[in-house]
Formats: structure tokens, C-alpha cells, sequence
């Protein structure tokens, strides 16, 4: 942990006040452009007419046992980090990477980019009525750095080397070396009350209600079951451009359930109000009855154009029968995805293509211009396809059939060293093939089930088991498990978090998301490509030369996505006439408000 400086030395002090701002102060992006002026009054995707009232009931999975959000060990409860906490700016949901100033008022990038500098908004407090500070924010960064707050945090912010507090209301982000969203990553910092965590140590586990600074307060804790958040009268914030028209509700409720199934019948009995919706059955059949039809619920999808990702079956290549790539690769050729989408799915999903499916940073046929030129220096440790073949799923789609794929599944897997003996797969000591699949959710069974038949007739014994939501994070961040379902999620920009996913560094760190295991030195580099573009061309090159090692490792078994946030609610809301662009149904949930009969329900 960076320790805390008491001092300023005068010869920094000149020459960060002689280094002039680089983008406009009210906010910042990473190419200098912003989409609202100095004046603006609203984000386009809020509405003058909201009103504030109503209680908002919503549902999540699983239980909590935390009030914390940013350490590693327990669950912290849904909503807590966007209404209870905030940052110093705000990201804008209609322009691809852009932020506001929120606590920060005046945004100050230095012409070298090596450093940013914060002026504190005057108005700016926490809950308790406590001004906040720049020795909140300096507290902020040197805990996150630290090792009391998940392990994620130290990774993210390892090039902001520390906090330099300038003046009563200014403090400046150091930076270890140039990389063009480095001031987009510090102006996401959440910032902490020092004197609430002064007597409520940051890593204890606690179920006492933290003071922070956003639009709500803590009203009543039901451990493991609800949590009521109620919109505090006294919000500093109310006022400012960035947060006009949103977060109308005067309380907002989450009721927590075991799974999914038991959480749609709930909600059709107005148990709450509003559910995103992410089974393809659920959206196709159980949507429907007389409440339905008078219009008492509606269920709508709703546009986007974020970044899918990539969702798959995660292999988990710290387990030795993982670690040969053709073995990987015969394992995703039995998956048959045109069945499951038909038979399962009634053809709502596409194929995910790349691990940037739905973007334009998604390779697309042979590499070419800049992106060759990251890929060459590593021909020799790369698989030839890398180069010769573009990113294309195995499919079932005539010509392609089950049963030719499998037959090349099988070939594979005789080459890797696993001999079809007795009904079963066994490598030359004679131990089976054989694993398990860790669900978190009931629904996934009827995917799994057809595809473990697949593999059963490979030979490979496959099982598969649903498990509750709170020990399967605890398996995820101790990596106990050898596959497991899981979204990539991937922003309009790809920066320091693909260390998190893909970096050798994060392989062994108790709660990364590197999932798979990888400890890659090519991957290595390609993902420093990534975070230290100097500018968009060099970012889309080195993301579109990432996904081709990243395909062609066969790290996962390519699921599908949707464009579109499909989701379901009770006839009891308005909302603005403008959609964002890049968000999740919760961000534009809060830009809504509840008709006047509803509000007073």
C-alpha cells in the first residue's frame, strides 16, 4: 500500500501548476470530445418531466452479507455501489467513452498526460453531512491500492502511482506512465467517508450501513433476504447536470430469491416490479396471461449498442486434462448451437463470433495493416489459423453436421493421447476423461444436458450441478471448478481491465476474472498493446489481433448473445423519450419515474 504523504514538495507543487489542462475541464473522454457543453442541463437520455415518488420494487439472486462492495470476501447486496456510493465523474451513456465531472467539478488532464488534477465540488457531502475532501479521495486511492480491497482494484490502478493533495479542495493523480484512458480509469474512483472507515475498519465483514455520497441511504437491512434503500432528501448532488431527472424513486426495494424460475412467478404476482429477463423460454412462453393481455404487464426490448463480449463454457486450464488445445478444441466442436438455438432458445440468439462479438473491435476476416504487424514477431508461437483462417464458429448448418464434427472431436482427442477403451476415454495411465460443470442457474440444466450427451459419445464422462449463487462466486474467485458458464463483458473502449481477464499476473490472484488460467507471454503483450494505445487505430488493432490468440487458443465453447435488453414490468411507470445507448437495464431504469396513482400505491 501506497503510504499516505503528510507533505507537499514545493518543486512538484510548480510544476503541476504550470502544466495547463488538455480537455475541457466539466469532462473528460479519451480523445478530447465531448458531446455536451460546459452548460448543458440534462444527459438527452433523462427527462424534464420526471417526478420523484413511488417505491421501486425490484429482485436479485441469492443472499448478502456485507455492506462493502469493494473487498473480496462475502456479498454485498445489489444497488449498493450505485445509489449508496459515488465517483468523481460520471460516465455518459450515450457517447462511447465519456465522463463528467460528479464530486469532481473541474477535470484537469496535464499536457504530458503523466498526471490529472480534481477540484473538489464545494457542495459535495456525504450522507452524514460531512464536507468531502481531497484526503477522502487520497484515502479512496491508497485503499484500493491496497490489499483490504479486492484484489481487482490493485491491478486496475497500478499506473496511478498516488495522490498529491495541492490545496483545500484539489488533489492530483500521479500517473507511472502514459496511457490515453488512464484519467478516464481515476475519474471512475468511488470515493469513501476516512472517517467512517476510521471507525468501520474497511475489510470487516459488517452489516453496518456505510455513509457515502449518492442519491440513497440505507433505510432497513433484512440479512440475506432484502434491502431497502431510501432517496435521501438532503443529496448534494440533485441539482447537477449529471444527475437531473434520474434516480426519481423515493425508496427502491430489492427482494432476494434462490433462482430465476421462483423469481418470474413472484414478479407476475406483483411481488415487484420490473425483471430483466436473460432465459430465451422465459421471454417466449411465460410472458403471458390475463395481465398480459389487459396490459397490466408489459414486456419490451429494448435497443442498445454496448459490446457483447464473449459468453462460453470456460475451460479452466489450471486442470491438467484441460491443457492441450486440440483437447479444447474437440470439446467445442461437439457443442451443437443450431440445435440448442431452435430447440431451446427459438432462434432469439446469435452466435458469438469473437470476444468482441457486436463490436467493431471484433476481428473480421485475415489480419491485415497494423494488426498483422502486432501478430508477426509471435508467428512462431502462434497457431497457423491465427494468420490463415478468420474467426468462425464450428457449426451444424448443412454441409457441417454433428456427426462430422464429432468425428474430427474424435481424431483430435486420439492425437492428444485419449484412446475410446471400453466405452470410455482414457489417456495412457488410464485415467478416464472425465469433469464437471458448475451452474449457478437451474435454467442452464436443459442447455448442458444435450451437450454432455455429445460428449458422452466421445467417450467423455461429463456431470453437472447447480449450486447456490453465494458459494459459486466463492468457487469462481478460488477458481474450484473445472468449466463454468461466463460473460466477458466487454466497453466501447478495452483498457486496463483486460489485464484482469487475460494477464499471466492475474492468473493465480484470488478473485481476478482471468478464469481461464491463461499465462500467456503473447497474450501478455497484446494486452499491453490494448491499455498503451497512443490512439483508436492502435486500440483496434490490438484488440482485433487479441481476439484471433484469444479464438484460436480455444479458451471457451462461443455461446450466443442478444442486441437487445429484454425486459419485463408493470404498467405503473413513465419514462424519458430517449434511450441511452451503452447501458444496462438498471442505468436506464433510473432515468424512469412512476405515474402519479402508481407513485401514491
Amino acid at each position: 500500500m501506497m503510504k499516505p504523504v503528510v507533505s507537499l514538495f514545493t518543486v512538484l507543487f510548480l510544476i503541476l501548476s504550470s502544466s495547463s489542462p488538455l480537455f475541457g475541464a466539466h469532462g473528460v473522454s479519451i480523445d478530447g470530445t465531448l458531446k455536451y457543453p460546459t452548460d448543458f442541463k440534462k444527459f438527452d437520455y433523462a427527462s424534464d418531466k420526471a417526478v420523484k415518488g413511488g417505491h421501486l420494487a425490484l429482485h436479485s439472486l441469492g443472499s448478502f452479507d456485507k455492506m462493502n462492495p469493494f473487498t473480496l470476501k462475502g456479498d454485498a447486496p445489489e444497488g449498493l455501489d450505485s445509489l449508496v456510493f459515488e465517483t468523481l465523474a460520471v460516465a455518459s451513456l450515450d457517447e462511447p467513452f465519456t465522463e463528467y465531472g460528479l464530486i469532481a467539478k473541474d477535470i484537469d488532464l496535464a499536457v504530458d498526460r503523466l498526471s490529472v488534477t480534481y477540484t473538489i465540488n464545494s457542495k459535495a457531502k456525504f450522507s452524514d453531512g460531512t464536507p468531502i475532501t481531497p484526503e477522502d479521495v487520497k484515502f479512496s486511492l491508497n485503499t484500493l491500492k491496497s490489499d483490504e480491497a479486492h484484489p481487482f482494484y490493485q491491478t486496475y490502478l497500478q499506473d496511478i502511482t498516488e495522490a498529491r493533495i495541492i490545496s483545500p479542495r484539489k488533489v492530483t493523480f500521479l500517473f507511472a506512465r502514459e496511457n490515453r484512458e488512464l484519467h478516464m480509469i481515476a475519474s471512475q474512483l468511488p470515493i469513501f467517508s476516512q472517517k467512517f472507515y476510521a471507525a468501520t475498519p474497511f475489510n470487516t465483514p459488517s452489516l453496518t450501513p456505510p455513509v457515502g455520497s449518492g442519491p440513497y441511504i440505507i433505510e432497513k437491512i433484512n440479512p440475506g433476504k432484502s434491502i431497502t434503500y431510501r432517496r435521501n432528501p438532503d443529496y448534494w448532488g440533485k441539482d447537477l447536470p449529471v444527475r437531473r431527472g434520474m434516480f426519481n424513486f423515493d425508496r427502491i426495494t430489492f427482494k432476494y430469491f434462490k433462482d430465476q424460475i421462483v423469481s418470474l412467478e413472484a414478479f407476475k404476482a406483483r411481488d415487484f416490479d420490473f425483471m430483466y429477463i436473460n432465459i430465451a423460454k422465459q421471454w417466449a412462453r411465460d410472458l403471458s396471461g390475463p395481465k398480459f393481455d389487459k396490459g397490466l404487464i408489459r414486456k419490451e426490448a429494448l435497443n442498445h449498442k454496448n459490446n457483447a463480449g464473449m459468453q462460453g463454457f470456460v475451460f479452466n486450464i489450471r486442470r491438467p486434462i484441460f491443457q492441450d488445445r486440440r483437447v479444447r478444441k474437440a470439446l467445442t466442436l461437439a457443442f451443437d448451437f443450431e440445435w440448442t438455438n431452435t430447440a431451446l432458445f427459438f432462434k432469439q440468439y446469435t452466435r458469438a463470433n469473437s470476444f468482441f462479438s457486436n463490436s467493431e473491435l471484433a476481428a473480421t476476416g485475415l489480419p491485415q495493416g497494423l494488426e498483422l504487424d502486432y501478430l508477426k514477431p509471435f508467428a512462431d508461437k502462434l497457431p497457423s489459423e491465427v494468420f490463415t483462417a478468420p474467426l468462425t464458429p464450428f457449426t451444424t448448418t448443412p454441409p457441417g453436421s454433428l456427426r462430422k464434427n464429432l468425428r474430427e472431436a474424435k481424431k483430435l482427442l486420439k492425437e492428444a493421447g485419449w484412446q475410446f477403451t471400453d466405452g470410455h476415454l482414457k489417456n495412457s495411465d488410464g485415467r478416464p476423461f472425465e469433469f464437471e460443470i458448475l451452474l449457478v442457474s437451474a435454467s442452464f440444466e436443459r442447455v448442458m444436458a444435450p451437450y454432455v450427451k455429445n460428449l458422452e459419445k466421445l467417450g467423455i464422462k461429463v456431470t453437472y450441478r447447480t449450486i447456490d449463487p453465494a458459494l459459486y462466486v466463492r468457487r469462481m474467485q478460488t477458481f474450484e471448478y473445472d468449466m463454468l458458464v461466463n460473460v466477458f463483458g466487454q466497453s466501447q473502449s478495452p483498457g486496463n481491465e483486460q489485464r484482469d481477464f487475460w494477464h499471466s499476473t492475474a492468473a493465480d490472484r484470488s478473485g481476478s476474472r482471468n478464469l481461464i488460467g491463461l499465462k500467456d507471454p503473447v497474450v501478455d503483450k497484446l494486452v499491453d498493446r490494448i491499455i498503451y494505445a497512443a490512439d483508436r487505430n492502435e486500440l483496434t488493432a490490438a484488440c482485433k489481433a487479441l481476439d484471433r490468440v484469444l479464438w484460436y487458443g480455444y479458451y471457451v465453447v462461443p455461446n450466443w448473445y442478444v442486441a437487445k435488453h429484454r425486459v419485463t414490468y408493470h404498467t405503473i411507470f413513465e419514462k424519458p423519450d430517449t434511450l441511452p445507448l451503452y447501458y444496462s437495464p438498471f442505468q436506464a431504469l433510473m432515468t424512469w419515474w412512476m405515474k402519479p396513482k402508481a407513485a401514491g400505491k
